[in-house]
């Protein structure tokens, strides 16, 4: 049977008191006892509602109380113990009040008690985890509390239910401060409120959920902040979420997410970049694509690697690369002459000071520049493919409209004028192959047929400037001769060797000793090795004219590799050496002024196309 103190019949306020408060003096509390952390909660919660018991209020008389012992004993039978007016606790309560000295009351009391902080052990192991088992373990606190606090029982209660209500009011305001945003990533917050918890009980579900929705929070920002492009806050986050949990497999996960959410990004951005490509107008945007790319890959990202490169080619070559060969199909059917892309670059263009053999109008050497890569014949024109122009259009050649040209005469090994002759004879006057270079053509000749394949593709055909053709004939060698200095290496190019003969058996008398080629006369196109750039008989073979009026030095030459040209001029300049060209003219920079209307068996040309 238990001794009950003084009964205070208007009920309790649990609401912030601790097990200190709930504990008379001399109950046998350790001093030492460590004590549960104490936080202030503004606001409405499920807890703080439930504190505040008082019994509902009874209307009796002492005539009464026999009832309402029978009333409470039903109540008591039935479970039903403080909640209304007619329960258990409240009537054996209200006859107390009447009859302190009442056995049946008080025993019935104490069952009532019994019976409460049962259901009370009930709901606390689970009231950590559900506010609404929490509000009741705090309720039936506040009414054990009410009915007799100095009960062992009922401390040893209250001790567990101040404790629980301790963690749920810190684990309450932790998930209001998780709810806000204020996750505590640089300290306090709601991750400090939960590990708090988990440092006063380890293991605390609801606490490490509450962890785990921290580190779940800052992951969604780390991905929210990616999906807009910012890896590099997104790393941030995920650096904080890495420190919530050790090793968490959660934050390892995410960071892959987010990696395939920059690969995505990065992927779609070149995709889209790469089409801008397509137009001569959309080089700007695939740049600022680019920037974005650059701004979010990793270093070494292979893709961004790619569409920096792709962007560069464009930006040389348009939708080409350097050494690509390509033909462009014609008007009327069939395809133009084969075309191979020279790179973008720069070179020495000229002779210097002390080249031997060299001329004034060869200097001073300077520096040409091409921004842009461009696309040159591959050969020479052919008779052929100038036989396909002339029979298009009707044209008529210059030597065909004169009646004559000059060619190489093999019984006296000079060069003479012979009547008869045209773009359709060898260098002797014969009918050429049509796989021979074409000769007997004028410049304005060569421009016309440029002219009828700009028209046939659709494309910007030409002649080469002087400079692109110094620039393509060295490929990026730097010397005396196309090959670098010294002799010429063996069958580099048809040119004017000691050890050829004439078919009459005759020999140069100024030629590269000790060279033969095999030929006495021009070669078939593409007979020798191409250049370093894919390019055949640039040094050798024919001369070529070129899209260049003469000026007698390069002194205000333009920088940009175009060509000089005045309208009207009369004097246009010839490149590269030829079949029957001394060594000193087969020089890299070797030029030579020629008549608009010069037809002879050593010059040919090739045309260039803009990309």
């Amino acid at each position: 049977m238990r001794a009950f103190g003084l009964l205070v019949l208007t009920g309790l306020v649990l609401c912030g008191c601790s097990r200190e408060a709930a504990a008379p003096r001399g109950s046998g509390r350790d001093a030492g006892e460590v004590r549960m952390p104490r936080i202030t909660v503004t606001g409405d919660d499920s807890v703080n509602a439930a504190l505040n018991w008082q019994p509902p209020a009874v209307t009796l008389t002492r005539e009464g109380i026999p009832e309402a012992r029978r009333r409470a004993a039903e109540a008591l039978q039935a479970g039903r113990l403080y909640a209304g007016a007619d329960d258990a606790i409240p009537l054996y309560l209200a006859i107390r009040r009447l009859d302190p000295e009442d056995a049946a009351a008080r025993r019935g009391l104490d069952q009532a008690l019994d019976r409460l902080l049962e259901r009370g052990e009930k709901v606390v192991k689970t009231a950590e985890d559900r506010d609404a088992d929490a509000r009741e373990a705090a309720e039936i606190a506040a009414v054990a509390r009410a009915i007799d606090p100095d009960d062992e029982a009922v401390l040893a209660y209250l001790s567990r239910v101040d404790e629980i209500e301790q963690l749920t009011r810190l684990n309450l305001a932790s998930e209001r401060a998780l709810n806000q945003g204020r996750l505590g990533e640089q300290g306090g917050g709601a991750l400090a409120g939960f590990r708090e918890v988990l440092k006063w009980k380890p293991g605390q579900a609801r606490a490490l959920q509450g962890v785990a929705a921290v580190e779940s929070a800052l992951i969604r920002r780390a991905e929210d902040v990616a999906q807009a492009g910012d890896f590099d806050t997104a790393r941030i986050w995920l650096d904080h979420a890495g420190k919530v949990r050790s090793n968490a497999p959660t934050v390892a996960d995410a960071r892959q997410r987010v990696e395939a959410i920059r690969t995505v990004r990065i992927a779609g951005l070149r995709e889209s970049g790469v089409q801008d490509l397509q137009s001569p107008l959309g080089l700007k945007a695939a740049r600022e694509k680019l920037a974005e790319v650059l701004r979010i890959a990793p270093p070494g990202d292979p893709v961004a690697a790619d569409f920096r490169q792709r962007i560069e080619l464009a930006t040389h070559y348009g939708l080409f690369r350097p050494g690509q060969a390509f033909t462009d199909a014609l008007g009327n059917g069939g395809r133009g002459p084969e075309m191979v892309i020279v790179p973008h670059g720069a070179f020495r263009m000229g002779a210097d000071e002390n080249e031997l053999g060299a001329a004034d109008a060869e200097k001073p050497a300077h520096y040409v520049r091409f921004d842009r890569g461009f696309a040159m014949a591959r050969n020479a024109v052919t008779v052929g493919e100038f036989r396909r122009f002339v029979q298009a259009t009707q044209y008529r050649p210059r030597a065909t409209r004169r009646g004559h040209s000059i060619v190489y005469d093999e019984r006296s090994g000079n060069f003479v004028r012979r009547s008869g002759v045209d773009w359709q004879s060898d260098y002797s006057g014969a009918a050429a192959r049509d796989d021979m270079p074409v000769l007997h053509v004028s410049v304005y000749d060569a421009e016309a047929y440029a002219d009828w394949l700009a028209r046939q593709t659709g494309h910007s055909y030409r002649l080469p400037s002087e400079a692109e053709f110094e620039y393509a004939l060295r490929s990026g060698v730097q010397g005396r001769y196309p090959w670098g200095n010294g002799v010429p290496p063996a069958k580099v190019e048809n040119l004017t060797g000691g050890n050829d003969t004439s078919p009459s058996g005759r020999h140069w008398n100024n030629a590269f000793v000790g060279y033969g080629d095999g030929y006495w006369g021009p070669s078939p196109v593409g007979s020798f090795p191409p250049n370093a750039w894919g390019l055949h008989d640039m040094g050798g073979n024919t001369s070529e004219w070129v899209a260049d009026c003469w000026h007698a030095s390069y002194r205000r030459a333009p920088a940009d590799g175009a060509a000089w040209f005045n309208p009207g001029c009369r004097s246009r300049v010839v490149r590269g050496g030829s079949w029957a060209s001394a060594p000193v003219q087969a020089r890299a920079a070797w030029r030579s002024s020629s008549d608009s209307d010069m037809t002879n068996a050593r010059v040919g040309f090739r045309v260039v196309r803009g990309i």
